[in-house]
């Protein structure tokens, strides 16, 4: 399984907390947006409307975050904390931009 089809996986189920945890939903929103910045080919401050990361790229950048993830022996917390907010930023995205190959579908517009 690829590591953006194993994040999205695992948290998906992190969007039903968005309807309800406005805080949570903002941070992982400034998450899709440093994640965008990251992956653009033409780096920050890029169009109006965000064109869709490079799945490679994003697959790469993922695959490389939880790798340091392992080393550090972390375990998901009950809330929420940078990992959690970074891993639901990249599932909001592969969702957004049908990166595993279904409909752009995310939660909501960013």
């Amino acid at each position: 399984m690829s590591p953006l089809a194993r994040i999205a996986h695992a948290y998906t189920p992190r969007f039903a907390e968005f309807a309800f945890e406005p805080g949570f939903t903002a941070a992982v929103d400034q998450h899709v947006a440093e994640l965008r910045d990251r992956l653009s080919p033409a780096g920050p401050g890029g169009a109006l409307a965000p064109a869709a990361p490079d799945p490679a790229g994003l697959a790469d950048y993922a695959l490389g975050f939880l790798d340091g993830l392992a080393e550090l022996d972390w375990r998901e917390p009950a809330g929420h904390d940078f990992a959690v907010c970074r891993l639901t930023a990249i599932t909001w995205l592969v969702h957004r931009h049908g990166l595993l190959g279904s409909p752009a579908d995310g939660p909501h517009e960013r």
